[in-house]
């Protein structure tokens, strides 16, 4: 009985240590209320896309690092986007934005302990159709948000 009392605290010790060390660094990126989870030798861009419309997005860390991507919609040539970031001097956020052609219309970056904490614009003109947009954020100790909507 004191055997199996002592395997099962040990058990419940290394699984508390396990649960904790995954929550010491996190990076979560959620578009339009749905967490993305997908890396990005997991995507792949079809005939359809993932978000039509405007896009209302948000991140949080504790250190992590993660790269997402999902497709989006764009009936027009250009895109307004705007971020904004509160994140820890070593990390950062990166947002690129392919047209349906492939071809890169917005790479821009935030790196923390800098200014600005915030960009926003008009992506340069590309092809209509489904784009592709990528989220990337190192390190990652904070929190931020970022909004995509046809341009023109």
């Amino acid at each position: 009985m004191k055997t199996l009392k002592i395997t099962f605290l040990l058990s419940a010790f290394v699984l508390f240590i396990s649960c904790s060390k995954d929550e010491d660094t996190f990076a979560r990126v959620t578009v339009n209320g749905t967490q993305l989870t997908a890396s990005p030798s997991d995507f792949t861009v079809g005939d359809r896309s993932d978000f039509n419309g405007d896009v209302d997005a948000s991140f949080t860390g504790n250190g992590g690092t993660a790269t997402r991507k999902f497709s989006w919609n764009n009936n027009l040539s250009t895109a307004d986007y705007n971020a904004d970031v509160t994140l820890a001097r070593e990390g950062s956020f990166r947002i690129i934005v392919e047209d349906s052609e492939g071809v890169i219309v917005l790479d821009r970056s935030i790196q923390g302990g800098t200014e600005p904490d915030s960009i926003s614009g008009v992506t340069d003109a590309g092809a209509s159709g489904i784009w592709v947009v990528t989220i990337e954020v190192v390190n990652f100790k904070g929190d931020g948000s970022f909004s995509l909507s046809e341009g023109d």
